[in-house]
């Protein structure tokens, strides 16, 4: 069988399974031994055991539960419902105020954990309900929350980047630094949407006075909510940026003042970090499980010359370097839709990669525009992951059409600063660059 017929069975097979709603690891897994003893050899099965072993022995990999572990305990600190009350204060009474600090809550969330669920679930308990009580256009709520809460793929401590950096083998400080800029860049992309729409369609959004007067002296307490965040990110983004410490001893530091942090705010106990230690195993477990299935399958197809195949026909488009970038990034947003973000790098960074070396391309910055074309999927209708996160936290009423439309301008957003991106490479190097 030619490797032309098994790239299109693995493909094909791949993408059967995984539409019928299996769990991505185990069809990873048991694709990768059944193409193996199918197509090349049951001997040859030694190479998924080897695979396996290497992925383990990856000190790289520790920082993940690590900072899983560090999300976990701020979300249950109260530190974000906090900083939700301080925006209140401070924005509540200023039109598109909600919105805008809705945004800014979700850069710092990212900043601190970089988890997407517990940013658009938590805006979406705390955030939605409020905009929607003061007269904010469900539309521009909801997809406000969608898309901001997607700021944690993009800004570190990102998982995503941590994964991406295993598998490309490039720096995991540098990529965790190159995130910050485009990150804060997406978020003014967001803020100036809110602050036009409330300009040209004043109906969205209601006008400011209709939140609580609060006194200056309240303001400026409030603000003390922000003296924790603000020393976890130095601690954790300081640390890795001025070299003192590499990301997964960032990532302890990280824990360490979560840890201090759920203790200052009295949620520190036992059971607390029972529920988060749990919470971090499982989580970590899935992903090391999707790991061991992609890392197999990955070994397979290119040992069976599926990868060979699939470069020399991109090779052979004879096309400008920026149509094959823009190819597979069209690839990424529809594997967006219906794999998770860990599953998607596994897959196709070993397949991608030689494709960029041959074309010229900086891995860091491709590995930016890699991860925001996977936000973008995240945020495309019908299956973006945060229209089901925010599902949950819909109000009688409002339905996922109201949230795929209100979506649909962030999604232009989102492309509008992959294209910046794009055309700007100094934009997103320049920061990591800086790095001792």
């Amino acid at each position: 069988m030619s490797s032309t017929e098994i790239l299109i069975i693995m493909f094909g097979g791949l993408s059967l399974f995984l539409l019928a709603g299996l769990p991505v690891a185990f069809v990873l897994g048991g694709l990768s031994v059944l193409f193996t003893v199918l197509f090349w050899d049951s001997s040859a099965l030694v190479v998924l055991v080897l695979q396996m072993f290497d992925t383990m022995h990856s000190e790289a990999l520790l920082g993940i539960p690590l900072y899983i572990f560090m999300a976990l305990l701020l979300q249950r600190s109260d530190v974000i419902r906090d900083l939700y009350t301080a925006m209140e204060l401070w924005f509540g009474r200023v039109r598109g105020g909600l919105a805008i600090g809705t945004v800014f809550i979700c850069l710092v969330m990212a900043a601190m954990t970089g988890v997407v669920g517990a940013a658009v679930t938590a805006m979406g308990i705390l955030a939605l309900p409020e905009m929607l009580k003061r007269g904010y256009d469900p539309r521009l709520a909801s997809g406000t929350i969608c898309a901001s809460g997607t700021l944690g793929i993009l800004i570190p401590p990102s998982v995503l980047t941590i994964v991406y950096s295993v598998t490309a083998q490039v720096s995991i400080g540098k990529m965790l630094i190159a995130g910050i800029v485009p990150g804060i860049l997406l978020g003014l992309l967001y803020i100036g949407y809110i602050i036009i729409v409330g300009i040209l369609r004043p109906e969205m959004i209601p006008p400011g006075n209709t939140g609580r007067r609060a006194s200056w002296s309240e303001k400026f307490t409030a603000l003390k909510t922000l003296i924790l965040p603000a020393m976890i990110i130095v601690m954790v983004l300081g640390s890795i940026f001025f070299g003192i410490a590499t990301p997964t001893e960032a990532a302890s530091v990280g824990v360490l003042g979560a840890g201090v942090a759920s203790l200052l705010r009295g949620n520190l106990n036992l059971a607390m970090l029972w529920d988060c230690a749990q919470g971090t195993m499982r989580t970590t477990g899935m992903i090391l499980w999707i790991t061991l299935g992609a890392k197999a399958y990955v070994a397979i197809f290119t040992g069976l010359g599926g990868a060979d195949t699939l470069f020399q026909l991109l090779e052979g488009l004879n096309a400008n370097r920026y149509v094959v970038l823009i190819l597979m990034m069209l690839i990424l947003v529809f594997l967006g839709t219906v794999l998770d973000e860990i599953g998607i790098i596994l897959l196709t960074v070993p397949v991608f990669l030689p494709v960029v070396q041959f074309y010229g391309f900086d891995q860091i910055w491709f590995g930016v525009l890699f991860a925001l074309t996977i936000q973008m999927g995240y945020i495309s209708p019908p299956f973006g992951y945060t229209l089901f996160y925010i599902k949950g936290t819909l109000p009688p009423g409002i339905g996922m059409a109201t949230v795929y439309r209100g979506i649909l301008p962030f999604f232009f957003l989102q492309m509008l600063g992959l294209v910046i991106c794009v055309l700007l490479p100094d934009f997103v190097t320049w920061l990591p660059d800086l790095m001792r």
